[in-house]
């Protein structure tokens, strides 16, 4: 069924994790919040993907 040994592409995790946050960050910027806190935001939760994947939590 499902073969965990599979190879994990960190691309595909941190560009799922950015289109992901990006999109609930654009929303919050056009409520009128800062684009840098934006910006940090989906950085961060690309990092966190990228580490959760690194350690294959998921």
């Amino acid at each position: 069924m499902y073969d965990k040994n599979t190879q994990k592409d960190p691309v595909v995790a941190a560009v799922t994790a950015g289109l992901g946050a990006g999109v609930a960050t654009s929303f919050a910027v056009s409520q009128g919040q800062s684009p840098w806190v934006a910006l940090g935001i989906t950085a961060f939760a690309v990092v966190v993907t990228l580490l959760i994947d690194r350690a294959g939590l998921i």
